[in-house]
């Protein structure tokens, strides 16, 4: 009884087994249609594959049409049975995709000619034309003339007077006019001794005229003094040159003591421009050669000279300071003015691409070659000099390849996105 029991319990179960699994197989079987057919009727964003629709419509994302997710396969996953082996971080953009986020291609190549180097500079006063006019004695300012900073002067114009008490200042016009005394006995004397004579005064006298000149005397308070024969309490502060007033540091009754700057003086019918150049441009700047010069707002240009001193490294700008030297007779180009600055450069014949094609990280330089199809490769590069809106590529890049020359950020944010795990 036992046994017969058994076998039916057997029979029942094989029978329920074999029933769930035809279950099993039917369910999965309707599921694989019913999921082919989706796949055959349903919509997807090229840029965002992860969205699906059931009709066509435009991607919620970024705006795009959909299209069909059997056509659209290929920007999913990057791959096409057409396409080439790609390296790491390619991507793939539909032609509809590049239309909407407007992907520009351009082709790599080699150029050679004469370009201009453009940058900026800045007009400084010509040290080697710069006069300080610096107390030799210590005293107090008497009188001060109007001229102020800024302001035109002429040589031997009379900017201040000062009065030094000193008694060596009296002894020293003494002095002087004893040696002038002695200078005109000998001119009176005989002509056999005049010779002789005449010029040890002479050279006495600029001995004595040294001696006043250390004390601040200026060459034509000098003729003064010896045209009048009196002492003077005041010694004139004069232009050395014909100038521009570039400091003043003087009012009336200031106290001062020796060594004090009581006005600079620059002559500026030469001065300097100090260019901004970047270091890869240094190697196509020569000494002694020609530059042109533009102020803002004036169509004037005007011809400069690349001075023969070595460039100095600024720290602010992280620039090279190029010193040129120009002609200003006009004195238009004033201290502390910009100016623009162009350098005519003859390069070689080299590899160049837009400046917009390259992706610069900081870390890294990177190209979008396009492999045809839509797809686009990632390719490092290493850069050389850059004139305007090109740049030369010295690696990485063959001529006649084509690479993005705009929408590169969107192409490289795809590429990122693909290369992240």
């Amino acid at each position: 009884m036992n046994r017969i029991i058994i076998a039916v319990t057997a029979l029942v179960v094989s029978l329920a087994g074999g029933s769930f699994a035809g279950a099993t197989w039917w369910v999965y079987r309707s599921g694989a249609a019913h999921a082919s057919a989706h796949a055959a009727t349903g919509y997807t964003c090229p840029m965002h594959p992860n969205y699906h629709s059931d009709h066509s419509d435009n991607c919620p994302i970024c705006g795009m049409r959909l299209v069909e997710a059997n056509r659209g396969q290929g920007a999913t996953d990057g791959t096409d049975a057409a396409a080439p082996a790609l390296p790491h971080g390619a991507v793939h953009v539909s032609h509809e995709g590049q239309q909407a986020v407007g992907i520009g291609l351009g082709v790599v190549k080699r150029l050679a000619g004469s370009r201009l180097l453009r940058t900026t500079g800045r007009v400084a006063a010509d040290e080697n034309r710069t006069y300080p006019i610096v107390a030799a004695v210590s005293g107090w300012i008497r009188n001060v003339d109007s001229v102020t900073t800024g302001d035109t002067v002429k040589k031997d114009q009379v900017l201040a007077s000062l009065f030094a008490p000193d008694a060596q200042f009296e002894m020293a016009q003494q002095s002087y006019y004893a040696g002038l005394e002695m200078l005109y006995r000998v001119a009176s004397a005989q002509p056999q001794s005049q010779s002789h004579d005449s010029g040890r005064a002479l050279e006495e006298v600029e001995r004595l005229a040294d001696g006043l000149r250390s004390l601040g005397l200026s060459n034509s308070q000098l003729r003064s003094m010896a045209a009048r024969r009196e002492l003077v309490h005041d010694i004139r502060l004069e232009s050395p040159v014909d100038g521009v007033v570039l400091k003043r540091s003087v009012s009336p009754g200031l106290r001062f003591d020796r060594g004090f700057e009581f006005y600079r003086i620059a002559d500026l019918n030469r001065v300097w421009i100090l260019a901004d150049v970047y270091r890869h441009q240094l190697p196509f700047i020569r000494r002694g050669a020609s530059a042109r010069i533009t102020t803002a707002g004036e169509g004037r240009a005007m011809s400069a000279t690349v001075s023969q001193s070595e460039p100095i490294f600024d720290e602010a700008t992280l620039t090279l300071k190029v010193r040129l030297e120009a002609a200003n007779p006009q004195r238009a180009l004033k201290p502390g003015m910009f100016v623009d600055v162009e350098f005519p450069v003859d390069l070689p014949a080299t590899l160049v691409v837009p400046a917009d094609a390259i992706v610069d990280s900081g870390l890294r330089k990177t190209v979008f070659v396009d492999r045809g199809n839509g797809h686009f490769e990632p390719r490092l590069v290493e850069t050389g000099w850059r004139s305007g809106d090109d740049v030369e590529v010295t690696k990485g890049l063959e001529p006649g390849e084509s690479i993005v020359v705009s929408g590169t950020f969107f192409v490289d944010s795809e590429s990122r996105m693909r290369a992240t795990p």
